[in-house]
């Protein structure tokens, strides 16, 4: 084995095979962050891989970032897949009914839909009760994370259907378990974050006798662009944010969660998760995969167990 392809496999975390060859994934909200990870690593695992956001090379949505789809679907070519990136506003159903007819003329098939569309995080007051909060704000925050979820899965699980075996994967923040007891800094952003994981349940319900899964997923704190820049630090520079915030120590990249979601896709027992809240953490346990460093962060249960028990910042047995 060549030293640049030994060097390739390391970083898509060991594996010498593209499982999902053939498979054809949708990545609804691609454009950075969890959904460009989970892009990435169906690429390379093999699949064709549809991302969609609405900030391209031509146009920033008001997020105003310089993340464009087309960069997410060149990253999913070079790892192995096929990248394609398309304009999408999820809150157009016509948009979205285009985007759908476009994949069926293209591959005849759907094998993968992740719901990861947000765009909230400039919409909801992290100490504003509801009502002192924005109300136009906190409504927009409801339709960008709960009604673009709807609106993708209703024109797109038609097509997902006609494969047996296929795998939706809602995204959220937090674990159903994590947000049954825990306030979610918000009035709006826990309804957004509650109402995604009810809907891979009730998606469980409706699709599993058809033959296919639905799983909600969580990160962990997650080393976004957003975040990064936040703490004012880059990917290789991470560990300096930890003077100012000691548990951003629990840390994970976006490529973590996306490694979790292509372990799914490819396990032919998937169904035993099908209307169940999951973690990235929790799925390495469960498939092996690791962080991009090696390291296997296991967020949910050291919030639990450190920071929320008022511990002292310490990812030892943790990571």
């Amino acid at each position: 084995m060549s030293e640049q392809r030994e060097q390739q496999e390391q970083e898509q975390g060991g594996a010498g095979e593209r499982p999902l060859r053939g498979r054809v994934a949708l990545v609804a909200g691609a454009t950075r962050g969890a959904g460009r990870g989970i892009a990435v690593e169906l690429g390379a695992a093999g699949a064709t891989v549809y991302v969609t956001g609405r900030t391209t090379r031509e146009r920033r949505s008001e997020y105003d970032r310089p993340e464009t789809i087309e960069e997410t679907a060149d990253l999913v070519s070079a790892a192995g897949g096929r990248g394609i990136a398309v304009p999408t506003d999820h809150l157009e159903p016509e948009r979205v009914r285009a985007l759908v007819e476009r994949i069926d003329a293209e591959q005849g098939r759907l094998d993968v839909l992740v719901n990861d569309i947000w765009g909230g995080e400039h919409l909801f007051g992290w100490d504003d009760p509801v009502w002192e909060h924005d109300l136009d704000k906190g409504l927009r925050l409801l339709r960008l994370a709960v009604e673009t979820h709807a609106i993708t899965s209703h024109f797109a699980l038609p097509l997902l259907l006609r494969t047996p075996g296929g795998l939706v994967v809602e995204m959220t923040d937090g674990t159903a378990e994590y947000n049954a007891v825990n306030y979610r800094n918000s009035f709006f952003y826990d309804l957004a974050k509650s109402s995604v994981l009810r809907m891979a349940f009730a998606l469980g319900h409706e699709l599993g006798p058809r033959g296919a899964t639905a799983v909600a997923l969580t990160p962990g704190w997650m080393r976004s662009e957003m975040m990064l820049d936040a703490f004012e630090v880059t990917e290789e520079t991470w560990r300096d944010a930890l003077t100012a915030q000691p548990h951003f120590a629990i840390s994970e990249t976006p490529r973590y969660t996306g490694r979790a979601v292509a372990a799914l896709a490819a396990d032919p027992d998937v169904a035993r998760f099908n209307g169940t809240s999951q973690s990235s953490g929790g799925l390495a346990r469960v498939y092996g995969f690791t962080d991009l460093d090696g390291s296997r962060p296991d967020c949910w249960r050291y919030l639990v167990e450190v920071q929320d028990a008022d511990k002292p910042a310490d990812a030892s047995g943790y990571r």
